[in-house]
């Protein structure tokens, strides 16, 4: 029988006035309970007095959990929202877990209001013990219907770093990290980055022992153990989100080498024959970028011939042979295309792993070889010198606002192109062959230290200086990462793109759940509380 608003209050009344004697008001408790059958007034009240006396009555726990649940799925928004701002002082003990659970299902809410007030309640519990509200967190994104799933993942990878220090002690940290390991066996794309955004910023993965057990992580989920399918477009998508995870945890002490070797071994063979997961972007140019970006970092490799080998022939097929004119070996009547994006990114991994192998152009290929090799090198420089030249004419002068515009931008980016370039060349022109030259990916913003290394280094002609302290100036005002642009440099004998600046323009995620990563079925299971 619903108790009615007097009923509520008298024995809200004799439950305040007990002090110690309240176990001796079991009725009076229960007839708050009963104010969940009520009206709208008395599931209000029912709602604050409920919380208000819970510990008192320990036999009557379940009951009084039940009744507050009953609120929170009321079909009035206001006392639902009154139900879940006092869950938290149910949350004490063995209870906690419980609510940390009721609440993370509750996030499946469409009121904003309400959705808030649930944030509100679980980050107030999360400070009274985390290790029990992250237990009812991952409760649900294991078992949990996908929308809480999802909400889940999303608030521990938006709050979890608001948190208190005192709070995510190194127990805490640690049971995060098993209960996403356990997270991480069936996973979205969109699902993978979150938890791994999540895990990097645990303060127990910021030493070289925790950045290497997420690199052990990316790895599982990259499948590097397979062989890649350059037509099934889940799996190059896999790869390009798994090494875009990969790359801000590798360092000097957290190597890169496998990710490396898989790309030489899987995927440059393959470069051709890539599935772009994303419509608009260059996947050649994407896998290249990223190729890039990891050599600095590789450790010892078992096959560093072999992956030298397999750059080195990439490299050859876009590095054109002189015209006919100028040399007999090129019968193609058009002028050769130099296409500057995909060569600055292999001629970059080339340098950096030919690093290890000093003498792979000494010993390891044909003199034959070598000569085909420099012949290209040479053809490259020199149309290089004549679009470095007409860069800077095109640049000279500028500043603040006409650096901004959109054709500016692209001129300062291809500049930076063709300067990385031309150092690179440089280097393979010694004899024997150089490695020591250092210069920044165009895309990357650029180290004072390493600028003014690139600007003292020997040899480098005017053109060259100009170039480096031009792109030093601009690293605020490089195109959006979402610009696809090309730059079409002057007509004449060395006449081509300059590439397409996708400019780290990285590919999203494909579609809704159920997509990207093998995909999670649905997992509707209603209330389960």
């Amino acid at each position: 029988m619903a108790a009615t608003v007097e009923e509520l209050y008298r024995n809200y009344g004799i439950l305040a006035d007990a002090k110690e004697d309240l176990s001796k008001h079991k009725d009076a408790y229960q007839v708050i309970l009963d104010g969940v059958k009520g009206g709208p007034k008395e599931k209000r009240l029912a709602a604050q007095f409920i919380p208000k006396f819970f510990s008192s009555f320990p036999e009557l726990a379940d009951a009084a959990i039940n009744a507050q649940l009953d609120l929170c799925e009321d079909e009035d928004v206001s006392i639902r929202r009154q139900a879940i701002k006092e869950l938290p002082r149910f949350a004490s003990g063995e209870t906690l877990p419980r609510v940390a659970d009721i609440l993370t299902q509750l996030l499946q809410t469409d009121d904003s209001a309400e959705f808030n007030q649930v944030i509100t309640a679980l980050i107030s519990i999360f400070k009274i013990d985390a290790k029990g509200t992250l237990g009812g967190l991952f409760s649900q994104i294991l078992q949990g219907e996908d929308i809480v799933r999802e909400r889940a993942i999303k608030f521990l990878s938006t709050k979890l770093k608001t948190m208190p220090d005192d709070t995510m002690t190194k127990e805490v940290e640690d049971y995060i990290f098993t209960e996403t390991k356990k997270v991480l066996e069936d996973v979205t794309g969109e699902e993978f980055v979150l938890l791994m955004r999540i895990l990097s910023g645990l303060k127990t993965m910021q030493t070289v022992s925790g950045r290497q057990q997420l690199v052990e992580l990316v790895v599982e989920q990259a499948f590097l153990e397979q062989a890649l399918n350059p037509a099934d477009t889940d799996s190059v998508d896999r790869l390009l989100q798994c090494t875009r995870q990969g790359l801000p945890l590798f360092s000097k002490n957290v190597h890169s080498t496998r990710f490396v070797s898989y790309f030489c071994e899987y995927v440059l063979p393959n470069l051709s024959l890539l599935t772009s997961p994303v419509a608009e972007l260059d996947i050649q140019l994407e896998v290249l970028k990223l190729l890039a970006e990891m050599s600095p970092f590789c450790g010892d490799m078992d096959k560093l011939e072999v992956n030298l080998n397999m750059l080195f022939e990439k490299l050859l097929e876009f590095m054109p042979l002189p015209p006919e004119e100028e040399n007999g070996e090129n019968a193609a009547n058009e002028e050769p295309k130099l296409q500057f994006s995909y060569v600055e990114c292999l001629l970059f991994s080339f340098h950096q792993l030919g690093k290890k192998l000093p003498d792979f152009l000494i010993d390891k290929i044909s003199a034959e070889k070598l000569k085909d090799f420099k012949i290209r090198l040479q053809y490259f420089a020199r149309g290089l010198q004549v679009y470095i030249r007409q860069l800077r004419v095109a640049l000279q002068g500028k500043t603040g606002d006409a650096l901004k515009t959109d054709e500016n931008k692209m001129k300062v980016v291809a500049l930076k192109i063709t300067n990385n370039i031309n150092v690179l060349i440089k280097d393979l022109f010694h004899n024997p062959p150089s490695y020591k030259s250092t210069v920044t990916l165009s895309w990357k913003p650029v180290q004072k230290a390493e600028a003014t290394a690139v600007v003292g280094q020997k040899r480098l002609s005017g053109d060259d200086v100009g170039a480096t302290a031009t792109a030093k100036k601009l690293p605020a005002s490089l195109p959006r990462r979402d610009a696809r642009q090309i730059y079409n440099p002057p007509s004449g004998k060395y006449s081509a793109t300059i590439g397409n600046f996708s400019n780290e323009q990285r590919g999203g995620f494909r579609g809704g759940r159920g997509r990207g990563f093998g995909g999670r079925g649905n997992r509707s299971r209603g209330r389960i509380y």
